[in-house]
């Protein structure tokens, strides 16, 4: 009779042999992002759709399930090793409601959809991006059926990003928040606006890629462990805690766009850095949830950094690699140009307080789409409306309307709500860090951001999946995730322009 360390082993074995098939996939579809030739789409679309075809079929052997239903009865398992046999048993049922067939189908079509929607991008017309998105819906709608849902059909893949979250929450939250940030809006727009137009100027594409790099490093990312490229729209990946890449992408007219690209996929990137390699493989050396995912890269983009506290440090240096364009602007006008709040066209160059708005639309549209009451020809259109309506501006093309973000080609529907929720999630969760660090702002302004990683490091790398998001947020903060400590956190700050 074997032990149960022996049966663990050989589960252990099992999910390991799982992911490594599922991070070579990762690793062409990173490679497709970033370096592949564009004749090879359709050949890499069929290897990616076999490599996921091989993930699945290993993730529904039947010794698997036998494995984890044998190793759930035993009763000397460590607490991690319960936590990993049962959230692997609901992976397993989850996956055996898929064919093979299906994954493959999905898996080559989200490939073709991409290069679709870079062609699309290219040409600024969302026509030739259309019948792939298509194709994909109609795909995302079976997979709705196949896993079931309750209610309302988009919860099905609201679940695959945040357990638990559903139609009628996000409603309540966005509504809960409507009101509050716009009485900010309104207030904010009362003060004289920051001039920003310095950092609108020529900065070269070598010099903003020296300082991605620096920035990076200052936040604690380990290059012996990872890496950055560019792409068209920045992500962050990974094959391992040890090989976490970035991306990023470049406007030489713009400095924020990849100063703040930069912020934000590092955050990704300290995050899956900090998961314990020795659970390589297991669900308690994955990633919480979408949402905390989120929380990690908003923390650093904006909860850091936006603050004084950090360009009290970095200001100076980024006279050094910029001398020309930053020679005339202080520090305190720089802090209050790269927080001016004002309504714009492009989701990931948003201040904190539209940003969420931009959340809203996509989150609206996706619901239009899987409630059928938006054809997807009239996205364009729709995207318009919403802009008008939420943010009081004009769309003037597709690239920077309904084409600016990649997610529809990957058939992420329903990761979106993860943008606020982290961003929510963000700010509770620093708030909890300045209490429990004893002078984490002196800390920052000297440039040392070590003790906030550590701290996030102990409090959230750590656990992998051991804790869904609400449970890990009460066991953090003492309460379950609460949009208070956003609304003031952005008061504080408009406040503090004056």
């Amino acid at each position: 009779m074997p032990t149960t360390k022996h049966l663990y082993q050989q589960y252990r074995t099992q999910l390991q042999k799982i992911a490594d098939i599922k991070y070579a996939h990762a690793v062409l579809q990173w490679d497709q992002e970033t370096y592949m030739p564009k004749n090879s789409t359709h050949k890499r679309a069929k290897q990616m759709a076999t490599l996921s075809e091989l993930a699945h079929v290993e993730s529904t052997v039947e010794h698997l399930g036998n494995l984890l239903q044998t190793l759930s009865e035993k009763n000397d398992l460590s607490e991690i090793e319960r936590k990993n046999v049962e959230l692997s048993w609901n992976d397993y049922l989850k996956e055996k409601k898929y064919s093979t067939v299906f994954v493959r189908q999905m898996s080559e079509t989200i490939s073709i959809s991409f290069n679709a929607w870079m062609d699309a991008r290219k040409q600024n017309e969302y026509t030739f991006f259309e019948p792939a998105l298509a194709k994909l819906v109609d795909l995302k709608k079976q997979e709705t059926e196949i896993l079931g849902y309750t209610d309302h059909r988009y919860n099905a893949l609201l679940n695959e990003y945040e357990k638990g979250i559903t139609v009628n929450l996000l409603d309540d939250i966005f509504k809960s928040i409507e009101k509050p940030l716009a009485d900010l809006l309104i207030k904010a727009n009362k003060q004289l606006q920051p001039n920003d137009s310095f950092l609108k100027q020529p900065f070269s594409k070598q010099k903003q890629w020296e300082w991605g790099l620096y920035l990076i490093e200052q936040l604690g990312f380990d290059f012996n462990s990872g890496r950055q490229d560019i792409s068209e729209h920045s992500f962050t990946t990974n094959f391992s805690s040890n090989d976490v890449r970035l991306t990023t992408r470049i406007d030489e007219n713009d400095f924020t766009n990849m100063t703040w690209s930069c912020l934000h996929e590092a955050g990704h990137g300290l995050y899956e850095q900090g998961l314990p390699i020795d659970e390589y493989g297991m669900p308690c050396g994955e990633y919480t949830s979408l949402s905390i995912h989120e929380s990690q890269s908003r923390l650093w983009e904006n909860n850091v950094g936006r603050s004084k506290a950090f360009w009290k440090y970095q200001f100076p240096k980024l006279r050094q690699f910029f001398p020309q364009q930053f020679q005339h602007i202080n520090e305190n006008d720089f802090y209050k140009a790269i927080n001016k709040i004002q309504p714009s066209l492009i989701r990931t160059e948003a201040d904190e307080l539209t940003y969420h708005a931009h959340v809203q639309i996509r989150y609206n549209i996706e619901k239009a789409i899987f409630e059928e009451k938006c054809n997807l020809k009239d996205i364009p259109t729709l995207w318009k409306e919403q802009y008008n309506h939420f943010l009081g501006v004009k769309v003037i093309d597709d690239r920077s309307g309904c084409l600016q973000d990649v997610h529809w080609s990957h058939g992420s529907f329903g990761y979106f709500p993860t943008y606020s929720l982290g961003s929510f999630y963000a700010t509770q969760f620093y708030a909890e860090a300045e209490k429990q660090i004893n002078g984490l702002e002196q800390q920052i302004q000297q440039g040392d951001v070590s003790k906030l990683l550590e701290w996030l490091r102990k409090n959230i790398h750590q656990y992998g999946r051991m804790f869904t998001s609400n449970q890990l947020c009460q066991k953090i903060t003492g309460e379950s995730l609460n949009a208070k400590y956003f609304i003031e956190y952005l008061s504080k700050k408009i406040e503090g322009f004056n």
